[in-house]
């Protein structure tokens, strides 16, 4: 009996300033018949803010096809965008 684990990702951009929401699927399988699909969701934003200072999101600790899509749709636009918005709702 040999158990191993995967991870798949997927991931959508969505709305005005390109979030993307991530899925990350965990497989388990036993000699290679799948057992067990579980599944993780969590939304990224293009910029995080410290205090008063705004800062690139770190998505280092992101699967590479996830980091590639974020890099594609968070342009220069994007992130001034998401900062104005967030700075006019009061908190985030």
């Amino acid at each position: 009996m040999a158990l191993t684990k995967e991870f798949e990702y997927d991931c959508e951009v969505r709305g005005e300033h390109k979030n993307v929401q991530v899925r990350k699927t965990t497989i388990v399988k036993d000699d290679g018949a799948e057992i067990s699909r579980t599944y993780h969701r969590h939304v990224l934003h293009c910029r995080t803010k410290t205090g008063d200072t705004w800062g690139d999101t770190d998505i280092s600790g992101e699967d590479a096809s996830v980091q590639a899509v974020c890099n594609a749709v968070w342009t220069d636009d994007v992130k001034s965008a998401y900062e104005t918005f967030a700075d006019n709702q009061g908190t985030l």
